[in-house]
């Protein structure tokens, strides 16, 4: 079901999460000071338009009240960011997204009743990390505090093994959901070439081979065991 957004800031990371919504077929409302930058996203949202967020006025004069969630993507001002969010409250918006430059932002921002709070450039950072020390691990994504899904490839303990054998739900706390395997196939003009095939919702006799990428979901604390197994954390 499509919902109403508006962004506020078209800066990299606003304009990446406006299009991202549009692209999924939910209604954008994109808003920024900067006359350029609503031009260059214009034709990619339902609407965007030029203003100062800070005038509670043109907030409202845009139907700002209308929108489900609000996204304050601002964060180099602190000050227009904080002021933004105080004022997408006392306006009624039912749910505040800001992004966050540091902790102390990220806690003003929370205490004045953001509903949510994101640091793009931390969690970023965390990621690269993350996929640095556990190669195996290809990406991790947290679902809400403490619980995560996560994408890795099977490590060797599993191979050969159905996913009944393995009973990682006993064993490690935690699900597979999906399992992704490269096929080989024949193209038109005979030559061999891999495509991706993805097992949502696997059958506990389907069977671990090597090479597969497994998602899983669980607490974060028993995902770290499932990392544990490729010896490189």
């Amino acid at each position: 079901m499509a919902r109403q957004f508006a962004v506020i800031g078209l800066g990299r990371f606003g304009s990446s999460v406006a299009q991202t919504l549009a692209n999924a077929g939910h209604e954008v409302l994109a808003i920024d000071e900067n006359e350029e930058r609503v031009k260059e996203i214009s034709d990619l949202v339902t609407e965007a338009v030029v203003l100062d967020a800070t005038d509670e006025k043109a907030l409202r004069a845009v139907g700002i009240e209308d929108v489900d969630v609000a996204i304050v993507a601002i964060a180099t001002d602190m000050q227009a960011s904080i002021l933004i969010t105080l004022l997408l409250k006392e306006i009624g918006v039912k749910e505040v997204v800001a992004k966050a430059l540091n902790a102390r932002h990220g806690r003003i921002l929370q205490k004045i009743g953001a509903d949510k709070v994101v640091f793009p450039e931390r969690e970023m950072g965390e990621r690269l990390a993350q996929t640095l020390i556990t190669p195996s691990v290809l990406e991790q994504i947290e679902l809400s505090p403490g619980h995560s899904i996560m994408e890795i490839v099977a490590p060797e303990a599993f191979v050969g093994k159905t996913i009944r054998a393995l009973d990682i739900r006993a064993k490690y706390g935690a699900n597979i959901i999906t399992i992704k395997k490269k096929v080989p196939q024949l193209t038109k003009g005979g030559e061999a070439e891999f495509v991706e095939t993805v097992n949502i919702a696997p059958r506990a006799e389907d069977k671990i081979e090597e090479g597969d990428h497994l998602v899983v979901i669980g607490k974060d604390e028993n995902l770290t065991k499932l990392k544990r197994l490729s010896g490189k954390e």
